[in-house]
């Protein structure tokens, strides 16, 4: 195993307990290797720090795995996994069968995440350094979860320009036991869902709003809900599942809004009842402000960077405008769920974002509610970066 040296600042970082190393002058000075070895981290008195991967080309050069490590086989995998399934009884997963078994760097594999969808699960990889182990990996995963099939979902840098440039949406494969039905029927809070493992960048279901989705089902009884960005329409789905009047859906994507329209009618929610419009937020907004519509609640959890024909959207400046946007439309005590993944605005930032929204049109917003990502997405209190999800309700005074 090879000795890769680190500067003082990276030693710091490690022994405060970061799995990470970003790449400097020092790994510039590191031997050549390939993506994938294990190699050990020492510092300027070659005094061993940690067993880390190696990937050479990208900016995070290299994730430790652990303080002594000599080979990544199944048996070492496998007991990893029985570790994370040991967090995963602190998690409140009844009547759920979708949601995270592997966080990354939350489940000391710094890079890897698995999803659990029903019966199967599928792995991303963040770092092409896991490459070289995935057939151990895929073996460990069959001998622990014992699932009916195992999909790798493609998770290239810049998705946005890969989206625009390939005709072909698949973004998964089957590289253990076979195919999933399309479409997948999954659970979550005692709810059923539509999930899809080839296509899109995306499954339909985000499992790290499950708890959030919860919470909102706790205040919609008798509300009208507007439910912006809306994707696949879990949120409207949980809404209107507790009883609320009437949720509306608006999302520029025809393609989801139909999912949301089945995701209402397999959980025996009439979605004639509802309304779903397809269309570019913003604009959408500015009609509704036009036709003096009110709403109880009003929820957005937009992507972090989104663009159509008539608007781009992204965090930074974007949720204030939304913020901005919405408020003449909430009802005085109603409430405004706002969310956002965006991992480098932190909750103090958004928080900011929040008020300056409200600021622009004279709002008064109080905060009655915050929280992030549930339990089957640990994180190590080491590693902040790991906390991205914002999840806030605010109520208009």
């Amino acid at each position: 195993m090879k000795n890769c040296k680190v500067g003082p600042d990276t030693v710091r970082m490690l022994e405060l307990g970061h799995p990470w190393v970003i790449a400097d002058r020092f790994t510039k000075q590191w031997p050549q290797g390939q993506a994938g070895e294990l190699i050990a981290l020492v510092d300027e008195k070659n005094r061993h720090l940690a067993t880390a991967l190696y990937d050479p080309k990208d900016r995070i050069v290299a994730r430790v795995l652990g303080k002594n490590l000599n080979r990544l086989d199944s048996a070492w995998f496998e007991a990893r996994f029985r570790q994370a399934e040991l967090l995963r009884e602190q998690a409140l997963l009844e009547e759920t069968n979708a949601y995270r078994l592997v966080n990354g760097e939350g489940d000391g594999l710094p890079g890897l995440t698995v999803d659990r969808y029903a019966d199967y699960l599928m792995v991303q990889l963040y770092s092409a350094a896991w490459d070289a182990h995935l057939p151990a990996l895929s073996k460990a995963l069959q001998q622990v979860y014992q699932p009916n099939g195992i999909y790798r979902k493609l998770r290239p840098q810049e998705t946005r320009q890969l989206e625009a440039k390939r005709k072909s949406k698949q973004y998964s494969k089957v590289i253990a036991g076979g195919a999933a039905p399309v479409p997948l029927l999954v659970q979550e809070n005692g709810l059923d869902y539509h999930v899809d493992l080839r296509e899109g960048l995306n499954t339909g279901l985000f499992p790290d709003q499950r708890r959030n989705r919860r919470e909102l089902m706790t205040r919609s009884a008798g509300k009208r809900v507007l439910n912006l960005f809306a994707f696949t329409g879990a949120f409207s789905v949980a809404a209107a599942a507790a009883g609320a009047r009437q949720v509306t859906s608006v999302d520029v994507s025809q393609k989801y809004l139909d999912i949301a329209r089945e995701n209402f009618s397999i959980n025996r929610l009439n979605p004639k009842k509802h309304q779903f419009i397809v269309g570019d937020v913003f604009s959408e907004l500015a009609k509704m402000r036009d036709q003096s519509r009110k709403f109880d609640i009003i929820l957005f959890d937009p992507p972090s960077f989104s663009t159509t024909k008539k608007s781009r959207f992204s965090t930074h400046g974007g949720t204030s405008k939304l913020v901005a946007e919405t408020l003449p439309l909430l009802e005085p005590g109603g409430m405004l769920m706002s969310s956002s993944n965006h991992q480098k605005v932190s909750m103090d930032d958004y928080l900011k974002e929040l008020r300056r929204g409200a600021l622009q049109v004279g709002g008064d917003l109080r905060t009655i509610f915050t929280s992030g990502q549930p339990e089957d997405f640990p994180c190590p209190v080491t590693f902040p970066e790991g906390r991205y999800l914002k999840f806030v309700i605010s109520v208009k005074i």
